[in-house]
């Protein structure tokens, strides 16, 4: 039986974020010829496999060589190519951090890195795999922009908003299916956060995957006469400071969740906002600053309490705390 929330977002079907990022990487493909992919020997994972298949000539397969393939897609850019370099996140920011902050970030190249199976939502793969601190390690990077989109639809215009952009960008996106309840249509704008739900008593800023279960925590809240503002931060940085400060002015507390660390990622961006313009109770629901471990993804995200109903509970919390 569909939801309140699935009948209102019109949810017919669930897709994995990673295929959004695929068709839209062909279809943007199509009509830029400088459009090019590298991928580090997981072509089927990324769904980068239809680019390749369709556009021979512009697809690198590097193999397992991270760091290899950061330096030539930069040297790429450098020759007015627009490279996206795709692999698991791990791989993506961990591995070659050092090659990002030198030949793409401190340069300044215009270079995209796709990472997929982000975050405990990977699953069976188990904590070498699912990296939890990727925001972190990007948001820390002068001149990175970092894009966590929420379904497949808003993963399909983030990643034509990241090619027409100028200058380094992280697109984060996962490997299961879930609810896919955005506009393909919609106006992705870069740094623009998107109100899905309007509300006076809380507002909850989520990111990711975590955005669907904070529209089933306002559907929670509402069943208890609770008025919860539910917004999507997309952009992670630059953030929208303005769209944060709107709405916690209104509400007076907020609950902010993400499938990461609640070290480095959004939580500390809304907190730094908070601290600095507008000091008021705040609630975090993330990954209390452990790894993650073998298992299905509802599973993990119930041991770690990224659920809809701890959000719910974060929100009832930090009203009382007005």
């Amino acid at each position: 039986m569909n939801t309140t929330v699935q009948k209102k977002y019109i949810v017919k079907e669930k897709k994995d974020t990673r295929s959004g990022f695929g068709c839209a990487l062909l279809d943007i493909a199509r009509k830029n010829e400088k459009i090019v992919a590298l991928c580090a020997d997981l072509t089927s994972s990324l769904k980068m496999d239809a680019f390749a298949k369709e556009f021979p000539e512009r697809f690198i397969q590097v193999g397992i060589a991270e760091a290899n393939m950061i330096g030539i897609a930069a040297g790429l850019a450098t020759c007015g190519f627009i490279p996206f370099v795709g692999s698991f996140a791990n791989f993506l920011t961990g591995r070659v951090y050092d090659q990002i902050r030198q030949v793409v970030a401190y340069s300044w190249k215009n270079v995209k890195l796709a990472a997929s199976h982000a975050g405990i939502s990977l699953g069976e793969d188990g904590a070498s795999h699912q990296i939890m601190e990727d925001i972190a390690l990007m948001r820390a990077l002068p001149n990175m922009v970092v894009l966590n989109p929420c379904d497949y639809n808003q993963t399909y215009n983030a990643t034509i908003a990241a090619s027409q952009y100028y200058g380094p960008v992280y697109i984060r996106f996962g490997r299961p299916s879930v609810p896919n309840f955005t506009n393909i249509n919609q106006n992705f704008v870069i740094g623009k956060a998107v109100t899905f739900e309007e509300g006076t008593d809380v507002t909850i800023f989520a990111t990711g995957h975590m955005v669907w279960k904070a529209l089933e925590a306002w559907e929670i809240l509402k069943e208890e006469n609770i008025s919860a503002e539910v917004i999507n931060i997309h952009t992670i940085k630059p953030i929208d400071k303005d769209s944060i400060l709107r709405s916690v002015t209104k509400t007076k507390c907020v609950v902010v969740t993400e499938e990461h660390v609640i070290n480095g990622g959004l939580c500390d961006a809304i907190s730094n906002i908070l601290v600095t313009h507008y000091p008021i109770p705040a609630e975090f629901v993330a990954m209390n600053d452990c790894f993650g471990e073998s298992g299905k993804p509802d599973e993990l995200f119930e041991k770690y309490g990224l659920t809809s109903t701890k959000i719910a509970e974060a929100a009832i919390k930090v009203i009382k705390r007005k």
